[in-house]
């Protein structure tokens, strides 16, 4: 074999192997990939209902529920607009409570209930996650506004 072909055939080779490293780094790269979805994004399905994702918003006030055979818990994560019914099994971290902020990661089933398989709480008082925050403010001004124009059409809310 020539120099010449043995060098192409080099070339050729080695950016095959770089093609085919990249395909599965990228591969495995989508595979875990977990998106943060709000309430409201999840009810206007723009939430994958294949895959798991990470919804995120407050624990509503006076929706927790505590198995008392087992580890399992239920609440409601909220947007102050819409709320996702949530159910884990395992222990919760210590800052989860009512009112507070969390993030929980998993599937929505076909009932509409979260399951999650993962659960977090933030970790201080002054810390949420930027789209959590960004999602809370763009729902209360929506809840804002709406209530604004109902008292501008003399409707009771």
């Amino acid at each position: 074999m020539k120099p010449k072909t043995r060098r192409a055939l080099a070339v050729v080779s080695g950016l095959a192997v770089l093609g085919i490293a990249s395909a599965l780094v990228l591969n495995a790269f989508q595979s875990n990939l977990v998106f943060f979805f709000t309430p409201s994004q999840v009810l206007a399905n723009e939430a994958p209902r294949e895959r798991n994702f990470r919804i995120g918003g407050l624990v509503e006030q006076g929706s927790l529920q505590r198995d008392p055979q087992g580890l399992t818990i239920r609440f409601a994560v909220t947007d102050l607009a819409h709320k996702i019914p949530v159910t884990y099994t395992g222990l919760l971290p210590d800052l989860f409570k009512e009112g507070k902020g969390v993030v929980a990661q998993g599937k929505l089933g076909a009932d509409g209930i979260f399951r999650a398989e993962q659960v977090l709480a933030k970790h201080d008082e002054n810390y949420m996650p930027p789209e959590a925050a960004a999602a809370l403010k763009s729902a209360a001004s929506h809840k804002q506004q709406s209530m604004s124009t109902l008292s501008d059409t003399g409707a009771k809310p």
